[in-house]
């Protein structure tokens, strides 16, 4: 990954975290069917099997953008990443209807992105 020295770290990280959110999404809910009727240790295992992955992409996620956000801007940028990530996996993959409350959850994460910003 020496390419990613050379792009903004800004950049860098939130990409990071947007991989890191796929995975993390698909272990904790796209397995939820797949594996509903299986033991629940079974499901555990293939569930951390797929965050090794989401691990790999957040740890240097974390230690790029701490450079340049601080901790509170990392954190609601996670909250931004995860929800854009969840809302069409869960929309086209889960089958979940869209809801307006998706909308207003996402006005609530801007708001958020505001005060931590300012």
């Amino acid at each position: 990954m020496s390419f990613l020295k050379s792009m903004n770290p800004h950049v860098v990280s939130v990409l990071l975290l947007v991989l890191s959110n796929c995975f993390m999404t698909f272990a904790w809910y796209g397995l939820l069917f797949k594996f509903l009727h299986k033991s629940w240790w079974i499901a555990a295992l293939a569930g951390w099997g797929i965050a090794l992955f989401e691990y790999l992409f957040m740890v240097p996620a974390n230690r790029i953008g701490v450079q340049v956000y601080t901790v509170p801007e990392l954190k609601i940028i996670q909250e931004v990443v995860s929800l854009t990530v969840f809302i069409p996996f869960a929309i086209f993959y889960l089958h979940q209807p869209f809801k307006w409350d998706f909308v207003w959850a996402a006005l609530c994460l801007v708001g958020a992105v505001y005060f931590m910003f300012r």
